[in-house]
Parts: structure tokens; C-alpha cells; sequence
């Protein structure tokens, strides 16, 4: 779900948090002065790998086009991290980013393009392992991996300074890719996800950086989920050309029906991420699933009219949260607000295409990273999520991070997840 604040959060404090990020992010271009490079387009060659899981309708994966969009020392990436208050005991590395753009897929199958982050470590092995990292929950496009220096960055510098390829996808709709994002639609997450994967096994062979196929996955909220269910795809032989080596989502909605929708109710999640949540969630699901044949059978006026407009992918949170209600009882009409603490037809239809993804057993060590101080994603996610896994005879223990809010999770988790990914890389 979303980067967002403490348990106490106000809509004040949310838009300071958000302009904190940007003020982050101004920083963070001082640093990154040698960004003025032209973007430069490269074309797949023809004779690149294809595999009989890549070559798909659609060219899934085919990659389209490579943008260098950073080129850092290690004291730039440290001092990036450490702007976000990120223990820096893991750089090792400066790194080189680039925006892929990729075939792939809407979540109906058409044919379509996405856009993603791949960094690489200047240094290290000459062939790298890769980390799949997906990002949380992000209004406008521009805050995606591949174009804004801001929160979607700091996994991906994380864990390219430590030595590894990073494939951080932008998911549909969000960087540069074109139509509106379907939000918490984990089908689509994955396939632009695996695309991902197989665009930047390209691109690192052209960059002479090629891959071992050794993946290891994570994901912070929205994309702790996916991370979840794109190492389920790759567990089951979604590409051959990639191996499921550790998997580490942090703070991610596993559990939709059962722990985020009640948690939304009951005081566990804050109001001001549960009505920024709610209408992203409903506006963006009902393109997918029959939640509602006109905005003002969910929404009170004057929201109705605005809410779809609201998550079109070009306005801030800054524009959005003052636009909206404090409280979800403001927000939705009476029926809707009762219907979604009793979730039925559409609703519960859109719930459970997201939920089960920890329902299956991962032949690879799996770490649930949380904090029982997560207003945003409330622990509980985790923890359906792990006694999903062992009931499956799979033990996944759940990192408590205490009292940490829901960014702060992922940014106490993130170098512990690079030390545990070099435990497992070490037994190979």
C-alpha cells in the first residue's frame, strides 16, 4: 500500500511528510549531478535470447527501449540513503540506473509497454544475481522507479550498491507507460513484473553486465503483495531463465478480506490512509471487477463527482488528500460504507483476486518484515500471511520492527534484507 505516516497521521502531517520526501528528493539531485546525460534508445538486437516462456504473444518482455537515468559513486548512493535515514553499512558500491521500456500486458491481455528501473553495481561480479524489488502504492506516475529520485529509489540503490542487478518495475499506467494504473490488481502487477525481469536480462547482456538467473525477490507494501505472488509465477517455472532464490516482502496487504478491509474500520489503520487507500482501491477496481455502475452509489457528494478524476496518475497526494473527506464515513455513502465491512459480490470478488498468495509452499527460504507500529499495513497481513505458509510446513518468520511507522518499516527492514540475501547467496 502506501508510503505513509504514523499512527496519528493528519492530513497536515501527511502533506509535510510528502513534501519532506520531495525536499529528500531535491537533495538528492545535488547529488546526482551527473544526470544531465540524452537519453539514449536502444533497440533490442535480433539476434537477443528468446525462450519459448519470453517469446509470447505480444512479444511479453521485448525490450523497447534503455535510458541512463543515474550514474553514482558509493558516497553519492550512501548519502542518498542516508538522507532517508537508511543504515548505509551495506554500500559497497556506486551504480549506473537506466529507465527500460518493455512489452507487455493489460490486465485484459492486450498488448501493451511499461517502463521500469534496472541499476547495477559499478563492480562486483562480472555476472550478477538479481533482485526483484516492487514498489508500494504511488498516486502519480512521476513517483515511479524510472523517473522520480524520491521513496521508489531507495530500494533499488539499496540493493545495487550491494553488489546485485536491481529489475524495479514501474507496473502499468505509472513511469512513462501509457493509460491509467490498475491499482491492488495483482494479476497485472506480476505479468508487467516478470516482463521486467526478462527486459532487463536483455538490457544487462547489452550493458555487458550479464545475469546469472539467480532471483531474489522483494517488495514494500503494494509490492510486498507482489513480490509475494511474483515469487509464486516464478517458483512455478513462469521463465526458465529464472531461479526463485529468497524471498523477503516487507509490510505488504496479503490479506485483504480478513486484516486490511476490517482494519480499515476498526481504528487499526489511520483515517487519513484509509480514505486515501479506499478510493484509490474502489475507482481503480471498479475497471476490473462490478463494484458499482455509477461513482455516487459508493461515494457522498461532492466526492463523487471528483474521485475517478482524483487517481488519473497526474495529481500529487498534495492535490489529492485535501480534495477528500477525513474519515471513510464522509467519504461513502451509508450502504456502501456497511457493504464493505460485509463484503459480498463485486467487493468480495476484487478481495480474494488479490488475497492467497502466501497459500503455497516456496522450495526457497521466505522473511515476512513488518512492524506491530504500521498504521498504514497493520501487522496482521504478515501474520495470516506466514501461518498461510505453514500450514503449507513452511516456516516464515515475521520481523517485528516494533514501534516503526509504515515508511520507517521499510527502511529499518531494507538493510537487514541485503544481509540476509548475502546469507543465502553465501550457501550456494
Amino acid at each position: 500500500m502506501e508510503n505513509n505516516n504514523a499512527p496519528t497521521a493528519q492530513r497536515t502531517s501527511r502533506k509535510q511528510r510528502r513534501i519532506s520526501r520531495r525536499t529528500t528528493a531535491a537533495a538528492a539531485v545535488l547529488v546526482l549531478a551527473a544526470l544531465g546525460v540524452a537519453p539514449a534508445v536502444a533497440q533490442q538486437p535480433a539476434g537477443a535470447p528468446a525462450t519459448a516462456h519470453s517469446a509470447t504473444a505480444h512479444g511479453r518482455g521485448t525490450l523497447l527501449g534503455i535510458t541512463p537515468v543515474a550514474d553514482l559513486d558509493r558516497a553519492d548512493v550512501a548519502r542518498f540513503l542516508a538522507s532517508g535515514g537508511m543504515d548505509t553499512g551495506t554500500v559497497r558500491h556506486g551504480l549506473r540506473a537506466y529507465r527500460l521500456t518493455y512489452r507487455t500486458v493489460t490486465p485484459q491481455g492486450a498488448p501493451t509497454t511499461a517502463t521500469g528501473l534496472l541499476a547495477l553495481p559499478k563492480g562486483g561480479p562480472h555476472r550478477l544475481d538479481l533482485v526483484s524489488d516492487t514498489h508500494g502504492t504511488m498516486a502519480h506516475r512521476d513517483y515511479a522507479p524510472s523517473v522520480g529520485e524520491d521513496f521508489g529509489r531507495f530500494a533499488p540503490y539499496l540493493h545495487a550498491s550491494a553488489g546485485r542487478a536491481v529489475a524495479a518495475p514501474d507496473y502499468l499506467g505509472l513511469g512513462k507507460g501509457p493509460g491509467r494504473h490498475p491499482y491492488m490488481d495483482t494479476k497485472s502487477a506480476v505479468t508487467a513484473s516478470v516482463d521486467m525481469l526478462r527486459a532487463s536480462r536483455t538490457a544487462a547482456q547489452r550493458l555487458n553486465r550479464p545475469l546469472t538467473g539467480e532471483v531474489y525477490a522483494s517488495g514494500f507494501s503494494q509490492g510486498g503483495q507482489v513480490a509475494m505472488a511474483l515469487g509464486r509465477a516464478l517458483d512455478k517455472g513462469v521463465d526458465r531463465n529464472f531461479r526463485l532464490r529468497a524471498l523477503a516482502p516487507v509490510s505488504g496487504p496479503y490479506d485483504i478480506e480478513n486484516a486490511e478491509t476490517p482494519a480499515l474500520f476498526d481504528g487499526r489503520v489511520n483515517d487519513t490512509s484509509a480514505v486515501f487507500y479506499m478510493s484509490y482501491y474502489l475507482t481503480a477496481q471498479s475497471r476490473l471487477h462490478p463494484l458499482y455502475k455509477n461513482t455516487s452509489e459508493a461515494f457522498r457528494k461532492p466526492y463523487a463527482d471528483i474521485v475517478d478524476d482524483l487517481f488519473d496518475t497526474h495529481h500529487t497526494e498534495e492535490e489529492i488528500i485535501p480534495a477528500l473527506p477525513a474519515t471513510l464515513k464522509e467519504l461513502l455513502t451509508d450502504d456502501y460504507y456497511r457493504r464493505l465491512q460485509h463484503l459480498t459480490g463485486g467487493l468480495l470478488e476484487a478481495a480474494r483476486a488479490q488475497d492467497g498468495n502466501c497459500a503455497w509452499k516456496p522450495d526457497v527460504p521466505v522473511r515476512l518484515y513488518s512492524s506491530s507500529g504500521d498504521t498504514d499495513v497493520p501487522i496482521a497481513n504478515a501474520r495470516d500471511c506466514a501461518a498461510d505458509l505453514a500450514a503449507r510446513g513452511v516456516d516464515a518468520p515475521v520481523v517485528d520492527q516494533g514501534s516503526a511507522d509504515h515508511n520507517t518499516t521499510y527502511m529499518k527492514s531494507g538493510p537487514q534484507i541485503v544481509r540476509w540475501f548475502d546469507t543465502v547467496a553465501a550457501r550456494r
